[in-house]
């Protein structure tokens, strides 16, 4: 049977789960050294706080890189541009399975870095093209799938072998994964030429996309509110909530799990609830971070949370990416570049504003600095789907 063409809908499934299980690859190695900063500081010599700065420089090259690359790459047939991807993801891995310094470690993470900023310019793009006909919101959510596995598993999972093997096996492991995922989608995909990529001219056709402009907007500034508290969960339900190891690893499992239902949702309902999406999650994820300090004294009570702040992020995810695919239906890997690389500006703002936070005000106030910045997302997002532009022809 030939891969150059998609005769049945089970060869479309296995390119879109293929996909997903590259998502759970690409998220997990974003933020596994969280799990291995002590680990890695040990090899090199170095306090586990200067190593972090593996996470900042990783989330800015994505951010730096995503709109640059996509567009040196934009005629590339896209088949053989992902088996790219994967080959640079892959090398390396093996660089930092090797790295005999810091400086070496840090080089590889960039090749990573860059191999991330490309595939999640053109994923969600090919995702919807090679899912059978009508089952895009289905295809977006099986990658979201991928991505709310890697909150789950990948990063305890990383972790594990980490303590057990050293920090230089997950990275390998990780290797070896991408390696299989990537056989199985050069054997599946079909040649899929690069439509309605974009170039450096459609950044002047989006100017004149206010819902477009306000859509990047809103994604900086809920993924910054998100990250704001994300980034310090983990010591948050230690001190603040006094969680116990395993009463902390079950909440951030519940979180994860969370993310398995939000897809399922976004999927079930998300074509019935074209303008209500995008600020019923923002409105979500605000509750959410703002109730975090009050339901910190109860571990059922912070478990129960975590469901309805996966749901919210997961769902205005989604809907982001969704949204700026329908908006951008010309120019879909520009825009997804773009939407990947401001998602990344997020992250690291997101993080230095948590800790800022934590300087200044204390710990236990991540949540409702989160949540009040969630809740100005929640008034944008209002006012955006009211614009007669939010629903092109």
């Amino acid at each position: 049977m030939s891969a150059h063409s998609l005769p049945n809908t089970t060869r479309q499934w296995i390119c879109v789960i293929g996909l997903a299980f590259a998502a759970f690859i690409f998220n997990t190695t974003e933020f596994i050294p969280v799990a291995l900063l002590s680990d890695i500081g040990r090899s090199f010599h170095m306090p586990a706080t200067d190593v972090g700065i593996m996470l900042t420089i990783y989330a800015w090259v994505v951010a730096l890189l995503s709109l640059p690359i996509m567009l040196l790459t934009q005629n590339i047939e896209r088949r053989l541009l992902l088996i790219l991807v994967f080959i640079t993801f892959i090398v390396s891995h093996v660089g930092s399975y090797f790295a005999s310094s810091f400086g070496m470690l840090m080089l590889s993470r960039i090749g990573i870095a860059i191999a991330h900023a490309l595939f999640w310019s053109i994923t969600a793009s090919l995702a919807v093209r090679v899912a059978p006909q009508g089952k895009a919101f289905q295809a977006l959510g099986l990658l979201a799938t991928g991505t709310a596995l890697a909150m789950v598993l990948g990063i305890p999972l990383g972790r594990m072998i980490g303590e057990a093997y050293g920090w230089r096996n997950s990275f390998a492991l990780i290797g070896l994964g991408a390696s299989l995922v990537c056989l199985i989608l050069a054997k599946t995909l079909p040649r899929l030429p690069s439509i309605n990529a974009g170039s450096a001219q459609s950044l002047k056709l989006f100017v004149r996309r206010p819902s477009l402009l306000l859509v990047f907007a809103l994604t900086i500034i809920i993924i910054t509110a998100q990250f704001t508290a994300y980034s310090y969960i983990e010591p948050f339900s230690l001190i603040v909530a006094k969680l116990s190891s395993y009463q902390t690893t079950c909440f951030l499992l519940a979180f994860g799990a969370a993310g398995f239902v939000g897809s399922y949702l976004f999927g079930k309902f998300a074509v019935k609830l074209t303008r209500t999406a995008i600020p019923l999650s923002c409105l979500l994820l605000s509750i959410s971070l703002l109730l975090l300090l009050p339901m910190s004294q109860s571990f059922i009570a912070l478990s129960c949370l975590s469901l309805f702040w996966g749901i919210g992020i997961i769902c205005f995810g989604l809907a982001q990416q969704a949204k700026t695919l329908n908006l951008a239906h010309d120019a879909t890997d520009v825009a997804m570049a773009i939407f990947s690389g401001l998602y990344n500006v997020g992250i690291g703002t997101g993080a230095l504003l948590g800790s800022l936070v934590i300087e200044h005000l204390g710990l236990a106030y991540i949540g409702i600095v989160g949540g009040s910045l969630a809740l100005i997302g929640s008034m944008l997002a209002l006012y955006l789907v009211q614009r007669r532009d939010f629903l092109p022809n």
